[in-house]
């Protein structure tokens, strides 16, 4: 049950997100869920890799890498689901920092 709560509110967030920034558009709230379990399972899986992969250039950017690699897995993400479209590099940055704050504050709200 917690973990159904959870992907709800991240897909609330992504929902929010979405709103706020002009260059990042969500169709529907089944698309954000779809989004936000996807988002999950890349973090989850693809994204330590990525950072085991790219640790000489992460550590010489003091780790400061990591928000680019986030940036190419909501790129990815907006490539494979329909309905999430984000306007380039920039915006898929600027969406996950936003994302990571607004999911932060809902899951605070919630206390899973």
């Amino acid at each position: 049950m917690n973990a159904i709560i959870f992907v709800l509110v991240n897909a609330l967030a992504v929902f929010v997100s979405s709103y706020i920034l002009p260059g990042v558009k969500v169709d529907s709230f089944l698309t954000a869920v779809v989004v936000a379990v996807l988002l999950g399972v890349l973090n989850t899986f693809a994204k330590p890799v990525l950072i085991i992969l790219t640790l000489p250039i992460n550590i010489l950017t003091l780790f400061l890498f990591v928000f680019v690699i986030n940036a190419f897995l909501v790129l990815f993400t907006s490539s494979l689901v329909p309905g999430f479209h984000v306007a380039g590099f920039w915006w898929a940055l600027v969406f996950s920092l936003v994302l990571s704050i607004v999911a932060s504050f809902l899951n605070s709200l919630v206390k899973i």
